[in-house]
Formats: structure tokens, sequence, C-alpha cells
């Protein structure tokens, strides 16, 4: 399994059934668990949760860019009372990280991240800094600001 997503494979040790190659504890037929698939692999498990813990929502209530940039709001960290997800977010927060960042550091989708961002902001447990986007574009004072400083390099 690379970055997350399986091999598509339908082999021994691909997840999708029974390891014939480990022994197994109950001396029975090696590497048979007694299931007819074995335990569910961890990413489908984690999808679950990750389904549970946003209510099925895919989108954020608020809108929320995969560049706004989160900090966490406190300095303290977050009791158990809030989801495991809600604490590890907070803690990375603690450096300002984009909401791409904090997809990819827990390892689970952006529209999850965006998701469980926007709950915490709401909560007020991270403070969100929304880029700002001008529709006109950079002006060309900026443009030349830029270029000079890119002739001075």
């Amino acid at each position: 399994m690379q970055d997350g997503y399986r091999s598509g494979g339908q082999g021994p040790g691909d997840g999708y059934g029974p390891s014939w190659d480990e022994p197994s504890g109950s001396g029975g037929t090696p590497g048979y668990d007694g299931s007819p698939y074995g335990e569910p692999p961890e990413e489908e498990s984690s999808l679950v949760r990750m389904y549970a813990v946003t209510g099925g929502r895919t989108a954020p209530r608020t809108r929320l860019a995969m560049e706004a940039l989160v900090s966490s709001a406190t300095s303290a960290q977050l009791g158990l009372s809030y989801i495991r997800e809600y604490r590890v977010i907070s803690d990375l927060c603690r450096q300002i990280r984009s909401v791409a960042e904090i997809s990819a550091l827990l390892g689970i989708p952006l529209g999850v991240a965006r998701v469980l961002v926007s709950d915490m902001e709401a909560e007020g447990l991270v403070r969100v800094h929304h880029p700002q986007i001008d529709q006109d574009g950079p002006g060309p004072h900026l443009l030349e600001r830029v270029l000079s400083g890119l002739h001075r390099l």
C-alpha cells in the first residue's frame, strides 16, 4: 500500500483476505483466523470513522479554502471530552498550518479535514485565517515590486 491507497491486487497479504504466509495462533489451518475475510483493513475502518465523525457531511458549513491557514485558539491541550481528531488538529495547529497540510499530516481526505476544521472554528477551538483573494488579480504596483525583487536576486 502506498500513499494510503491499496495496490488493487487480491492476493495474500494485500489486505483483502487472510494472509497465508503467517501462521495462526489457533492451531488450525495456517493463516486462517476463522473468519472468511479476516479483519477489515485499517483503511476501511478509518474511513467509516471519518464518516461518523463528520456526520456524513462532505462539505464544511462555511466556505473554507484548502490554502486557508489554521492556528490553535488555545495554548492548552484539549481534554478527553473532545474527539481524537480535534485534539490532534489542535496540537498540529500550535504551528500555523494550511487545511491541505492538516489533511496530509493526518492522512485523511481533504473534504474531511475541511469539515473538521470548520466545525472546530465554530466551536472556537481554532482560528482560521482566510486568504485575501482579489477578484481582479494583483495590481500593477505589486507586480512591479515582485519583478524588481526578482531582479535583485
